[in-house]
C-alpha cells in the first residue's frame, strides 16, 4: 500500500535527517488521520519535491524526520486543461480526475453557453474551491507536482491564450462533436512536425518520445454542458486551436477533459 501523502507548498528546502513540520492546516489533516510513531508518509512541496519522512511524535503536535528525499523533473510537454464553467460541480469533478491523471495546469473558461457564472462576489470563493479540489485531488493521487489554477478567461481572452501556445509551437486541441479529426491523429501530426518530421508513416504514429521534442505546452479545451457555440469554435480555430474527437459518443463535460487527457498523455508517452 502506497504511503499516505501531505501536500505543503511552504516546506522549503530539506535534507535526509532534517526535521520536519508540515503547515497547519495539513497538521489538522495528519491529526484526522490518527498517524503512529514510525509509520512513514510522503510529504510534497507541489513543485516536484518529495520528502518521504518517519513520524517522531504524533499528538497536537507532529514531528516528522526526513529519511529520503526525491526530485522529479518537470515534464518537457505541458498539458492545460481548459475547463468550461459547469452546473452541478461537473467542472469540479472534470478538474478531481484530470489532476489524478496527471494534467500540469488547468484554466477556468467562462464560455458563451455556461450557465454557471462566476460574479464579482463570488469569483473569488468559486476559484479557492477549485485549488482546494486540485490540492485534495494532488494528495490522493500522491502527486509531487501541484497544478496551477489560472484565473478565469472569457472566450477572448482564451484566444489570445491559444494564439501564444501555436506560436511558440505548442498544440491547442477543442474537443467538438462536429470535430471530423480524431484526437490521436492532430497529436500524432503535431509530435512528426515539432520533432524534425522523424515520425512513422501512419496518422496514430506519435513518432520520437516526448524527450526527444522541444519544450512545449498541449491545451485541451472542454466547454460546458451547452456545447461550444459555434461563433467560439471559429474563434479559437483563427487562433490555430484544432477541433477533435475522443470517440463516437458524447460525452459529458465532466467525463470529456479525462477521456481526452489519458489520449494525450497516452500518445505522448507518459504511460511508457
Amino acid at each position: 500500500m502506497s504511503r499516505q501523502c501531505f501536500l505543503d507548498t511552504e516546506l522549503g528546502a530539506h535534507t535526509v535527517g532534517d526535521s520536519l513540520r508540515l503547515n497547519e492546516a495539513e497538521t489538522r489533516h495528519a491529526t484526522v488521520k490518527r498517524l503512529e510513531v514510525g509509520e512513514e508518509i510522503d510529504v510534497v512541496d507541489g513543485a516536484g519535491t518529495r520528502y518521504t519522512c518517519s513520524v517522531d511524535s504524533a499528538g497536537a503536535a507532529l514531528d516528522l524526520r526526513v529519511v529520503a528525499v526525491t526530485h522529479e523533473e518537470s515534464p518537457r510537454i505541458r498539458t492545460r486543461l481548459v475547463q468550461a464553467l459547469a452546473k452541478g460541480d461537473r467542472d469540479l469533478q472534470a478538474v478531481e480526475t484530470c489532476v489524478e491523471i496527471g494534467v500540469h495546469a488547468i484554466t477556468p473558461w467562462q464560455a458563451d453557453r455556461s450557465i454557471v457564472r462566476w460574479k464579482a462576489d463570488r469569483a473569488t470563493k468559486a476559484h479557492a474551491k477549485w485549488r482546494s479540489q486540485v490540492a485534495a485531488a494532488v494528495k490522493q493521487s500522491r502527486r509531487s507536482f501541484s497544478p496551477h489554477v489560472d484565473d478565469l478567461v472569457t472566450t477572448k481572452q482564451l484566444a489570445v491564450q491559444a494564439t501564444s501556445v501555436t506560436n511558440a509551437g505548442g498544440l491547442v486541441l477543442v474537443l467538438h462533436e462536429d470535430a471530423t479529426t480524431p484526437i490521436s491523429a492532430a497529436v500524432g501530426q503535431w509530435l512528426r512536425t515539432h520533432s524534425g518530421g522523424q515520425g512513422g508513416s501512419t496518422e496514430a504514429d506519435t513518432g520520437p518520445g516526448p524527450s526527444e521534442v522541444l519544450l512545449s505546452e498541449v491545451l485541451l479545451i472542454v466547454g460546458p454542458e451547452g456545447g461550444i457555440a459555434p461563433s467560439e469554435v471559429s474563434a479559437l480555430q483563427a487562433a490555430g486551436a484544432v477541433p477533435v474527437l475522443v470517440g463516437q459518443h458524447v460525452l459529458r463535460a465532466s467525463t470529456a477533459g479525462a477521456v481526452g487527457l489519458v489520449l494525450i498523455r497516452s500518445l505522448l508517452g507518459d504511460y511508457d
